[in-house]
């Protein structure tokens, strides 16, 4: 039950579809409500929480910060400036001058959770609530908050402190919307045990099933959209070659390869690199990156990689890196045949300290030279 429920909720927050805006608005007014609170008299929608972050900031005092105004959009021309953000508020029925109060993201999300929490807790026991955080939102929260949500946070962090300084803070404000899902599965599979530990948390599960990040002023709400492109690898992870690996109705994006973001003039060169583009990269992370798209086996080649030793095993290669730890690797011959009668190469990415292709071998199977001696070999 508690894995079926975790799977809803991860399906949730990582959905690409639309907002259900009418859904997520109820959803809104609901919370308010549960925490004792009038409905905000207005609700804003914008299209990123790049975007949401800054009408945030311009309706924390009413005004817009006219120093940000003035600053550039550096990293993602697509995505809509200050002025765009204060177009679509006014758009909204905004009037310059109209604050949305203070935040009250405490008594909305803060508190109902702890409360939600002890109750769970008393219903449970302490041993039986850890059990069941474990089998309903450990798996989530790592492929959500760590892989996803938290690259998006550490993102905007430094988009906002480049172009709208104002608005950075406003992060700390954000209630996570569809990635709140990772612990609102806990709750809820606590709830089919003994209903009504979810009191009090319905309406915020309403807003995370419908819409992505959002703001809770005390007269205004802001909600934005969910990310209409969300590319990841096979363990989870944000990755994408072609294109930005999240991207919102807005244009706001994020380039990533294998979890780790990436500059977007990066993200362009990824297509056309050249072993001397990556050779010439001083940044080390950076160029790895280049070095798994481009290909170990053709930057080695081409790169001029020199053969250090020879043996049974396989070949092993080595290649100095300016700045970064020289790149070793064994190259080994798959020995049962391809169904065409080829045999396979591999590649295989070893220690530096490494001096034969044998202890190459036998380090990825946690072996020594003495101990790896298969009998045969697959």
């Amino acid at each position: 039950m508690a894995a079926a429920v975790e799977d809803q909720w991860l399906a949730a927050a990582l959905d690409t579809a639309p907002a259900g805006r009418p859904a997520a608005e109820a959803g809104v007014r609901e919370a308010y409500r549960q925490a004792g609170l009038p409905e905000p008299e207005r609700i804003y929608w914008l299209g990123s929480p790049r975007a949401g972050a800054m009408a945030a900031a311009i309706l924390a005092s009413g005004t817009p910060n006219q120093a940000s105004d003035a600053q550039s959009v550096h990293d993602a021309p697509s995505v809509h400036d200050a002025q765009s953000v204060r177009d679509a508020l006014t758009r909204q029925g905004w009037t310059p001058g109209q604050s949305m109060g203070p935040s009250v993201r405490r008594q909305i999300r803060t508190e109902p959770w702890a409360a939600a929490r002890e109750r769970a807790s008393a219903a449970l026991g302490p041993e039986g609530w850890a059990q069941l955080g474990a089998a309903a939102g450990r798996r989530s929260w790592e492929l959500v908050m760590d892989r996803v949500a938290g690259r998006i946070r550490l993102r905007l962090g430094e988009d906002l402190t480049a172009d709208f300084p104002t608005a950075r803070p406003r992060l700390l404000d954000a209630i996570y919307g569809q990635h709140d899902g990772v612990w609102l599965s806990t709750f809820e599979a606590a709830d089919r045990l003994h209903s009504g530990l979810m009191a009090g948390l319905t309406g915020l599960a309403a807003v995370a099933r419908h819409c992505g990040w959002w703001w809770a002023g005390a007269r205004f709400a802001i909600l934005t959209e969910r990310p209409s492109l969300l590319a990841r690898d096979n363990v989870g992870r944000l990755h994408r070659g072609e294109g930005p690996a999240i991207e919102y109705p807005d244009g706001y994006a994020l380039w990533a390869w294998r979890g780790m973001p990436i500059p977007t003039d990066l993200a362009a060169e990824l297509p056309h690199l050249t072993a001397d583009r990556i050779g010439a990269e001083s940044n080390a992370e950076l160029r790895r990156v280049m070095l798994e798209h481009f290909g170990y086996e053709r930057y080695l080649q081409e790169a001029g990689a020199r053969s250090l030793h020879q043996d049974d095993t396989g070949t092993l290669w080595f290649l100095p890196l300016t700045g970064d730890e020289p790149l070793v690797m064994v190259e080994v011959v798959n020995a049962t045949p391809e169904p065409d009668g080829t045999s396979r190469v591999y590649w295989l990415r070893v220690p530096p300290s490494t001096r034969t292709a044998r202890e190459g071998v036998a380090w990825t199977f946690g072996l020594t030279p003495e101990e790896y001696r298969p009998q045969v070999q697959t």
